[in-house]
């Protein structure tokens, strides 16, 4: 979710799957041999469970505001906002926790050393890379973050790298080879730099490669947005759907080729049964050189959360609806792992309200 919280009384991260050599179990659960059919939660309110999703075990606590990532075979999700870790409806979290499949639950793992939310967790080279996100400065929820750190698994400690030269959040990630790219998201307009409105959409592509301190500028994406999702195929950076502060949701879908250097505009995200066209605050992740889209939300006519997940057919250059979420949410993780992808966390109210638990598993 990106924007000021609609309160009562809002990765995809970027999931590293086929890219890396990663030892993975393949001790996964068991798909659900449920027929689709309508979500709980969702519009027309039958309690039925969509085919080829089963759970996993939920969190320790409900989190929204995650871009969890993986690391030899396990996913961590770090920070986020929550209602379970104080007095108000929404806490920033200092949690870093990790799971893999064949755990009964989530493991706990040294805190990170202030709280914060939207940061992007990127495995790389052995270590886990915690770069940008927001945290509270006088009380409000919006101040962001240029610091990076790096988690070493063998020590459980996290380690302070050096920072961006500017502040960077609600961005995109991905990792190719020796180099961790960041594409899109927003940066703040002039000196302050504490509330939501402190900052603006930026077109940013900017590259750190192994063994640098300094990011360097690569080719701006065609299009300013915050709160999409991106996943790396077949040499392709796919940075999809997002909000932009002036225009709202956004389906617009563009890839970066890594080796050609240059941007080009694909499929946008399809018309979807409810809610304006595109999504802010979506996940994504690929499998077997599909990429799937899960949740997202919107803020038109009351709000709401987008149950559909969409596949995109890289060599058709085509999207279609998979499936729909049992519980759809906003501000989630996605994450592919084993063949499956994990939907972690998120809200399935738009805004600040109704955050999740949930670890629900999708086997295409």
């Amino acid at each position: 979710m990106a924007g000021p919280f609609l309160l009562s009384g809002r990765r995809s991260i970027m999931p590293l799957l086929t890219r890396r050599g990663f030892a993975v179990s393949t001790a996964a659960l068991a798909a659900s041999a449920a027929l689709p059919g309508t979500l709980p939660g969702s519009r027309a309110g039958a309690q039925t469970t969509p085919a080829g999703w089963s759970e996993a075990p939920g969190l320790p606590l409900r989190v929204q505001e995650i871009y969890p990532g993986l690391l030899d075979g396990r996913i961590y999700v770090l920070g986020g906002l929550t209602p379970d870790l104080g007095p108000d409806a929404i806490n920033i979290s200092d949690r870093f926790l990790s799971w893999a499949p064949g755990d009964t639950e989530w493991r706990e793992h040294a805190s990170f050393p202030v709280p914060v939310h939207h940061p992007q967790l990127i495995g790389f080279n052995g270590r886990l890379m915690a770069i940008g996100g927001f945290t509270s400065d006088g009380g409000d929820l919006w101040s962001m973050r240029r610091e990076i750190l790096a988690y070493d698994p063998a020590g459980d400690r996290w380690q302070e790298e050096e920072p961006m030269a500017q502040p960077l959040a609600e961005t995109v990630s991905a990792v190719s080879g020796d180099s961790i790219h960041l594409v899109t998201g927003r940066r703040p307009q002039s000196g302050a730099n504490q509330r939501w409105t402190d900052h603006a959409d930026v077109n940013a592509h900017i590259v750190l490669r192994a063994g640098h301190e300094d990011w360097v500028p690569a080719p701006p994406a065609p299009t300013a947005r915050n709160s999409a999702a991106s996943v790396l195929v077949n040499g392709m950076l796919h940075v999809i759907g997002g909000r932009t502060v002036s225009g709202g949701n956004t389906p617009v879908h563009e890839a970066f080729d890594l080796e050609a250097g240059r941007w080009s505009t694909l499929a946008p995200l399809p018309v979807p049964a409810a809610g304006p066209r595109g999504a802010g605050g979506l996940a994504a992740a690929q499998v077997y050189g599909t990429i799937f889209t899960f949740g997202g939300e919107w803020f038109d006519d009351g709000g709401g959360v987008y149950d559909q997940v969409w596949a995109y057919d890289t060599r058709e250059d085509r999207w279609r609806e998979a499936t729909r979420m049992p519980t759809p949410r906003h501000g989630l993780g996605a994450v592919a792992l084993d063949g499956a992808i994990y939907t972690i966390g998120g809200a399935a109210q738009a805004g600040g309200v109704n955050t999740s638990a949930s670890v629900e598993v999708f086997r295409p």
